[in-house]
């Protein structure tokens, strides 16, 4: 965990602690003021009671350690912290006394102080957690009168008393035969394939349901137990929490002059957020974008006031500005994030995708290497394996010239490969969403289509986990799971609306678009796939390429660009990426052969 990075939970405990440690003298303080019959205590006795609360507070808080009372979160109190309450108050009052008969001899405390202090001290500490946790408790988002079957049976799902009737396989029938309203899902750590499984047994019974936070959320306080709320298609298609090297990432972009291209896109603008958290000495942002742009300033203006930001309006391929840009700013770390993705309309724009995604990251790289920065990462997709499509070549492109343009320059170029994000603009989610709000059709390529899915956050943490893995040439690829098919996105965004697929809301299978695949893959056969030192991240071995052949193949490039020569160009993206001319070859001949 970053040393800048202070989690809600530890505030808590934090708070605990302060809480704990006030109620130490207040209740020694009444113990005397209930000795004495709520009377006034004498001035000697007075002077004895704050001399032996000098041992008494130090000897009763490390017991409070010793004994883990802050373990645990105030709003999950329960029996358990209670007996850990009991047993370190006994020890320290046990503690307390015997090294006051020793050093005062006692004889200023009466006997019966000690006693009732003990009493008094489990009651302020376990009557405060207790309540708080009644006060969470006593209102969960139900209508009066309704039969709820609660799925899970673990903390989140505790309700005392009432028996565990079955599996989750007897979820058709438990609702059947106890004419059940609502399926609450109590099971916040459950992995979204969990997730997926319960989801469709409380579909087959036609039940509605909600579900209790995530457990990441839970931790970090930002939501409460009782928030009941509908199960997202993120629950769905969510992965399990992503485990970082905070401290590495940490140590490697702490105090850094970080650049982010294409910063006001959905993962140039999470990238900036994670990146705030761990304070670079200066954070760039360059975007296309006049409206993005500004709306990521304002939020890391808000968030961060302490941060220090630069904000540059502008295009990658604008090679005079990008020059200007590293020579004012000095960035030590790029993440080049900034791409025209958009696959069935940049079928059509060829010009402008090459222009961007290659020649754009060309002037990005070699001004990078030129002004002796540290570490370039590009952004890339499973799009440019085998690409079928032009973002794909181009992206793919894109790497070939930054793998290969690290043997000659002393920064590190690093390339990030994965798949769909969740939620990111221009992806099917959005689409899917916008469809059902309209009424349908919800509008699927092919009921075969898979893709892979993963969330922005993860996305960008792990690129950023790239940094402190690579040393220069390589090709990360982010382990994304398993894939998902979209006719099963489709259908169950519809469930999740509270309407059902082909009857509320139709699916239409429109064919696949141009450029597009069934199936999307994450490296290449050629591509050696192995382990690196984090679990969800891979390293597929680059292909070197003649590094003349390919600066002249770019200089050709720009050339067709500058003079509108799609055909010329289309020619060029061909030889700088053969597998695209492959797969173009045998999808015309396939045309051919159907006609």
């Amino acid at each position: 965990m970053s040393k800048h990075i202070l989690p809600h939970h530890l505030r808590s405990q934090a708070v605990a602690l302060a809480h704990d440690v006030l109620m130490v003298p207040i209740a020694w303080l009444l113990a005397y003021w209930l000795r004495y019959n709520l009377e006034v205590v004498p001035a000697a006795y007075y002077e004895d009671a704050l001399v032996g609360l000098l041992f008494v507070l130090p000897i009763q808080l490390t017991a409070f350690l010793l004994f883990g009372l802050y373990r645990g979160i105030w709003r999950f109190a329960s029996l358990p912290d209670i007996v850990r309450i009991l047993k370190a108050v006994a020890v320290g009052t046990v503690v307390s006394v015997a090294l006051l008969f020793i050093f005062t001899r006692a004889g200023g405390v009466p006997r019966s102080v000690p006693v009732i202090h003990a009493i008094l001290l489990v009651m302020l500490l376990s009557g405060p957690r207790l309540i708080y946790r009644l006060l969470k408790d006593h209102r969960l988002d139900l209508s009066p009168g309704q039969r709820v079957l609660i799925v899970g049976s673990g903390k989140a799902g505790e309700i005392h008393g009432i028996p565990v009737s079955g599996t989750c396989d007897d979820i058709p029938r438990l609702c059947e035969d106890l004419a059940i309203d609502i399926v609450m899902l109590a099971i916040p750590s459950a992995s979204s394939r969990q997730m997926r499984r319960v989801v469709e047994l409380c579909e087959r019974a036609d039940i509605p349901f909600r579900s209790v936070p995530q457990l990441n959320d839970l931790i970090s306080g930002n939501v409460q137990i009782n928030n009941l709320r509908t199960v997202s298609i993120e629950d769905l298609l969510g992965r399990d929490p992503v485990s970082l090297d905070w401290d590495s990432i940490d140590s490697a972009l702490s105090g850094k002059v970080v650049l982010v291209t294409g910063a006001g896109g959905s993962i140039g603008s999470e990238l900036c957020r994670q990146l705030a958290k761990i304070k670079p000495a200066r954070l760039v942002l360059l975007e296309i974008s006049e409206f993005n742009l500004y709306t990521i300033e304002m939020e890391l203006l808000s968030a961060f006031p302490d941060l220090s930001l630069e904000c540059h309006l502008g295009d990658i391929i604008d090679q005079p500005l990008v020059e200007n840009l590293f020579a004012r700013t000095r960035p030590e770390v790029v993440f080049h994030a900034a791409a025209y993705k958009h696959v069935p309309m940049l079928e059509h724009q060829l010009r402008q995708a090459v222009r961007n995604n290659i020649l754009g990251t060309q002037i990005l790289a070699q001004t990078a290497d030129r002004f002796k920065c540290g570490v370039f990462v590009l952004v890339s997709t499973d799009k440019a394996v085998n690409p079928a499509n032009v973002m794909g070549a181009c992206k793919r492109g894109a790497e070939i010239y930054c793998q290969n343009l690290d043997a000659h320059s002393d920064t590190r170029f690093i390339t990030v490969r994965f798949g769909n994000v969740l939620g990111s603009a221009g992806s099917v989610i959005p689409l899917f969403r916008k469809q059902i709000e309209a009424g349908g059709p919800v509008t699927v390529t092919d009921p075969r289509m898979e893709r892979y899915f993963m969330t922005i956050p993860e996305a960008c943490q792990l690129i950023m986990q790239t940094v402190v893995l690579g040393k220069g040439g390589e090709i990360f690829v982010l382990d994304m799971g398993d894939p998902i098919k979209i006719s099963y996105l489709a259908e169950q965004m519809i469930h999740l609306s509270g309407r059902t697929p082909g009857t509320d809301i139709l699916i239409e299978y429109i064919g696949l678009r141009p450029g597009e695949k069934l199936y999307e893959e994450l490296f290449h056969e050629k591509e050696q796939l192995h382990k690196t030192d984090h679990a969800k991240v891979f390293l597929a071995h680059h292909r070197q390429v003649d590094w003349s052949r390919l600066l002249d193949n770019l200089e050709k490039m720009k050339e067709a660009c500058d003079n509108h020569e799609t055909g010329k160009l289309n020619s060029l993206l061909d030889k700088l990426v053969p597998e695209h001319a492959e797969l173009e070859k045998r999808a015309n001949s396939t045309h051919e052969a159907t006609a």
